[in-house]
């Protein structure tokens, strides 16, 4: 069987552990029965273990319960980098080893269970964890919006970005972020309404500039070449704009000489959202 999921941007600033959005970035994964497990990665990801360590070989030998299995990934996601690329591949190889509940796995393996949800029911989502069950709700999205993304070629491991944060928050913090949060739904689903403000957060981006110091930088400059609004792309260090279709390809060519300008090796890609999730079909 094989699967494909897409991947996604996670929090899209006040949005913490919360929001997400999924982008046609793909990553595909087949699996097979065969006599002992084989792992082989194509395209992004291409340079990790290629074993029973590999995350989507572990997922797959999970659901059949077994090892001979051939498990063949092949993925556009860049590894590391804030672009839920261990949901989507849990997500895809849940699926190919024939998961009754893909989102289920994916959310135990990735442990984020709107970057699993977007990857899963593709667009806008919002998920969160209810007495151990993942609760996924899609949110209205205004398809005229596009995405800019700054890919750093450094990745910058989740784990490392959460242990830097604080273990509680101030209550004006937490408040700031909800208001932020309302303005943030509101222009999504209307991009006319959507304000630089909205993407504003006081939970993890500042905590975090001293794992990705160029993201300020970044993202001020992308407001400046045309998007509606920017933010970190999940732990980072990829940032985000949210911008116009009309002006997204502008903004694009803007990030790449913003990228040159900050000294920071990477690219700069214009994606638009992915509204179909997981698909799931013969090989």
């Amino acid at each position: 069987m094989r699967a494909r999921a897409p991947a996604s941007a996670a929090n899209l600033g006040p949005g913490f552990d919360t929001l997400a959005v999924a982008l046609e970035l793909y990553v595909d994964v087949e699996v097979k029965p065969a006599p002992r497990l084989t792992v082989r990665s194509e395209g992004e990801g291409s340079d990790l273990p290629a074993d029973g360590s590999n995350l989507a070989a572990q997922v797959a030998m999970a659901v059949a319960g077994n090892d001979r299995l051939a498990v063949t990934i092949r993925s556009q996601i860049p590894v590391g980098r804030g672009l839920g690329s261990s949901a989507a591949v849990a997500a895809a190889a849940a699926a190919a080893a024939g998961a009754n509940n893909p989102m289920v796995v994916a959310t135990v393996r990735d442990g984020h269970p709107e970057n699993a949800a977007a990857s899963i029911v593709g667009g806008l989502v919002s998920a969160t964890t209810v007495v151990g069950a993942t609760m996924v709700t899609r949110l209205s999205l205004d398809p005229g919006l596009v995405f800019v993304v700054l890919v750093p070629d450094r990745r910058l491991p989740t784990a490392a970005a959460r242990q830097i944060l604080p273990a509680s928050v101030a209550l004006g913090d937490a408040a700031f972020n909800l208001g932020r949060m309302g303005l943030l739904l509101g222009g999504l689903a209307d991009r006319r309404r959507l304000v630089r403000a909205a993407t504003e957060d006081r939970l993890h981006q500042a905590s975090r500039s001293p794992l990705i110091p160029e993201a300020s930088q970044l993202m001020a400059g992308l407001v400046r070449g045309g998007a509606r609004a920017a933010c970190v792309s999940g732990a980072g260090p990829s940032v985000l704009g949210l911008c116009d279709v009309e002006t997204g390809r502008r903004v694009r060519d803007y990030g790449e000489s913003l990228l040159e300008e900050a000294r920071v090796p990477g690219r700069a890609l214009l994606l638009k959202a992915d509204t179909r999730g997981l698909v799931v079909g013969p090989p």
